[in-house]
């Protein structure tokens, strides 16, 4: 698969991946929903979900580290300065051959381009917060949060899942 193709994908999924209302039980029940999908995998990863910049879900599975939390945080200032996927951002840089960095000036301390933050999008309102996972290689961690929303939101009939990894 291509970036252009990613790109669309993402763009798809940003798209249908929309909620009717997002609030403290939704956030619960998604995070819990990610968790157990690390689980099923024997995946180690945090989760971070907010909502206008409040946390109201938190987990550090076990083979996580301090690290992890600095991801999600880099990762979640990419998605609510730009109210995209950290990993459409990522790849749409790749694609032009620049980096975040270079072409902005922002600071890789603070911002990080790699995949697994995902804006939460409110029907009618817009970007409202992020869910983020941190963990696995970064078209895994954007793969397990669209999974797991597809899911939730009831849309698995829907091809919104990314192709196998591009080859280099």
């Amino acid at each position: 698969m291509s970036i252009d193709q990613d790109l669309e994908k993402i763009a798809l999924q940003e798209r249908r991946l929309q909620f009717k209302h997002f609030d403290s039980g939704v956030a619960w029940a998604v995070g819990c929903a990610l968790k157990a999908a690390a689980e099923k995998t024997q995946a180690a990863v945090a989760i971070d979900i907010q909502l206008h910049g409040f946390p109201l879900f938190s987990h550090a599975m076990a083979g996580t580290t301090p690290d992890n939390l600095e991801w999600i945080r880099r990762k979640r200032n990419v998605v609510m300065r730009y109210h995209r996927s950290s990993y459409a951002i990522g790849l749409k840089h790749e694609r032009a051959n620049t980096t975040l960095q270079g072409r902005t000036g922002l600071d890789l301390k603070d911002y990080s381009t790699h995949g697994g933050c995902f804006p939460i999008f409110v029907a009618g309102t817009g970007c409202v917060g992020t869910i983020t996972v941190s963990g696995l290689p970064e078209r895994e961690d954007h793969g397990l949060v669209v999974s797991v929303l597809q899911d939730y939101l009831h849309l698995t009939g829907e091809d919104l899942a990314l192709d196998p990894p591009r080859k280099a």
